[in-house]
């Protein structure tokens, strides 16, 4: 009935973490596709605005963007979700009742990893199957969008110039019928010598039937055109002939294609933003076999052809046959022996084209095995893309839950912080790593898998910290610690308004006398900060200090007890000594040896510790000069009391 019972427990405790987390899971994801989808249109706004696109075809596309914005959007929401979870469990002391209550924090974790674990599944199989058919079919609607014409919207009291070659000014409009008032127009689909000019009162626009022509109907207007000569003479101001027209209505057609014709979707799933893993595995092997045969023949090429040579003796004798005619054409002691200075320069003229020639080659060559490599290298690109998707996933989960246990900060403006910063972080480490990748500075496992080496030890390290309940973001601790690393660390003591047993003298003066040996043993010992090879054999003795440290606070802590100002006022000068781990470097640690025979790492970490070295010596100074101060309160058989 127990064992029941626990299950039942355990069961709705499951239950009540994914009640949690899924409400607050899917408003995030929704919260960040929209403003990812958002940066996406704005980004190309241009290619949407004017095109006269119907809403049918818009809303298509922001379907598939918004299913190629998921990998953004996703590690985000599971970032920000997460964070936000747990800090609402640790604000209301949920966390803190099921801890008390003898639950681990991987137990209240458990539903939400194994939902992470499906999650990465489903990012996977989305990545594999479904992205490429969206950015395929999202690339080629905005590209057909790219090569529509514009809407053509006539502004009033400025010239127009978004038809080609024809430039029309309208003084006024009637919103209303689409009027055009007080109209002129500069025709020039004729050339500069055959140009037009029309005036008219008032002329209406519309589109044929066909939607490949604007039909420009001008009323009561006249027009000008220059009559150029045939032959193409010129011909001076004087004699240059026009052409005037009056006409009462006067019909224009402006080619002008507003059809929206969309692409073939083939173009874009045959590159490498169209393809699953098994067809990239395919390409890269192809790619690589074709990079690996062109570049054999290229190297057998060069490696069996001789452009230049002193002697037919240089070349070897496999070769003789085929650079004969080179050699004699190049050789430079035939050269040498012509007496006509012409035939020296062609000769030298001759060699000269012939290198800049071979050299434009061989760059061309050089210049197509590169695009080849770039080629390559992004389909190598998108196949790491994924798996890093579903990585990225549940490092995020183990940096965001462990996270919002610490900080204990609900709601969205913490966590929200918190949140773009981390995703910032990720996203430059993981956007240089592909761009150095794709320009062949890292290898493309090694660009790719960047951002989730850098991020997974962080998830690490706080998921370990959230275990062991640390207060890693209390601000006091912080302070001790910075005033520990500082110096600064000082002691605050106060007399105490009820005491429960008073300083007794003569323990006082025990105490008092032990530290004082301690303290002139260790100067003694260590008189000055250690040189390099001493302090990495070992340092400080640990035995030592501790000893030291242990007796200077057993001695603090009992003459606090005291009722005398003066006494505590001097306590409040005893320094307080630090056991740092970089006083004292293990003997025999293998990370020590190391350190020392690695003279870069081991001199900066030896001037560190000297700093430390130097600090702990001068506070056991410090000690020893008060000690005497505090022996003439701390021995007194009557003390000074307070009233």
């Amino acid at each position: 009935m127990r064992t029941f019972a626990g299950m039942f427990e355990f069961k709705r405790l499951d239950r009540f973490i994914l009640k949690t987390f899924l409400p607050l899971f899917a408003m995030t994801f929704l919260i960040c596709t929209f403003l990812v989808l958002m940066q996406f249109l704005w980004m190309h706004l241009t290619d949407m605005v004017g095109k006269g696109l119907g809403m049918g075809l818009l809303l298509e596309l922001f379907f598939y963007a918004a299913l190629s914005m998921v990998p953004l959007a996703l590690p985000l929401a599971v970032l920000l979700a997460s964070l936000m979870t747990f800090g609402n469990l640790g604000e209301s002391l949920e966390l803190t009742a099921m801890k008390s209550g003898g639950v681990s924090l991987f137990r209240v974790m458990r539903p939400l990893i194994i939902l992470m674990v499906f999650v990465s599944i489903g990012a996977f199989f989305f990545q594999n199957d479904v992205l490429p058919v969206a950015q395929s079919r999202m690339w080629t609607l905005l590209k057909s969008m790219r090569q529509k014409s514009p809407e053509l919207d006539i502004a009033e009291g400025e010239f127009n110039g978004q038809l080609p070659n024809i430039n029309i000014y309208v003084e006024k409009k009637n919103h209303d019928t689409g009027v055009l008032y007080d109209v002129m127009i500069y025709d020039l689909q004729q050339g500069f010598e055959r140009s037009r000019v029309i005036l008219c009162d008032s002329a209406t626009l519309q589109t044929t039937p066909d939607k490949e022509h604007l039909k420009l109907t001008l009323y009561q207007g006249e027009l000008f055109e220059n009559l150029r000569d045939a032959t193409g003479v010129n011909t001076t101001a004087r004699n240059q002939l026009y052409r005037r027209e009056e006409f009462h209505t006067k019909t224009l057609l402006i080619a002008f294609d507003a059809n929206f014709e969309r692409m073939d979707e083939g173009d874009m799933r045959s590159l490498y933003i169209g393809k699953n893993v098994s067809q990239l595995r395919h390409s890269i092997d192809s790619i690589h076999n074709r990079i690996d045969s062109i570049g054999a023949a290229y190297g057998k090429e060069i490696a069996s052809n001789s452009f230049i040579s002193l002697s037919p003796e240089a070349i070897p004798e496999s070769m003789r046959a085929v650079d004969a005619v080179t050699v004699m054409k190049m050789n430079p002691d035939s050269m040498r022996r012509e007496e006509l200075r012409s035939s020296r320069r062609r000769y030298i003229q001759n060699a000269k084209n012939e290198m800049e020639r071979s050299k434009m080659e061989y760059l061309g060559r050089s210049l197509y095995m590169g695009d080849e490599q770039k080629v390559l290298a992004r389909h190598g690109i998108e196949l790491h893309k994924k798996f890093t998707l579903s990585l990225a996933c549940l490092v995020f989960f183990f940096i965001g839950a462990p996270l919002g246990a610490i900080i204990r900060k609900g709601g969205l403006g913490t966590p929200l912080v918190i949140s773009v910063f981390l995703f910032i972080f990720y996203y430059i480490i993981d956007n240089s790593g592909m761009k150095m990748a794709r320009d062949g500075k890292l290898p493309v496992w090694e660009g790719m898998w960047l951002s989730s080496a850098v991020l997974l030890p962080l998830g690490i390290w706080v998921t370990y910290k959230a275990v062991k309940d640390s207060a890693m973001f209390n601000a006091d601790a912080w302070q001790r610690a910075l005033r520990v690393l500082t110096g600064k660390n000082k002691r605050a003591l106060g007399v105490k308004e009820v005491i429960i047993e008073d300083v007794d003298p003569v323990v006082a003066a025990e105490k008092l006398d032990e530290l004082g040996t301690l303290a002139a043993e260790f100067l003694k010992k260590y008189p000055r900060p250690q040189g390099y090879v001493s302090y990495w054999r070992g340092g400080i003795d640990p035995t030592l200090l501790r000893q030291l440290t242990a007796s200077l606070e057993v001695t603090v802590s009992y003459l606090s007890n005291t009722r005398s100002r003066q006494l505590m006022e001097r306590l409040n000068e005893v320094p307080i000594l630090q056991d740092l781990m970089i006083l004292h470097p293990r003997r025999q640690s293998f990370w020590a040896k190391s350190a020392m025979y690695l003279l870069p790492v081991g001199l900066i970490i030896w001037a560190i510790g000297m700093l430390f070295e130097a600090r702990t010596i001068k506070s056991v100074k410090q000690l020893q000069k008060i000690l005497p101060q505090i022996q003439s309160y701390g021995t007194d058989e009557t003390p000074p009391r307070l009233d």
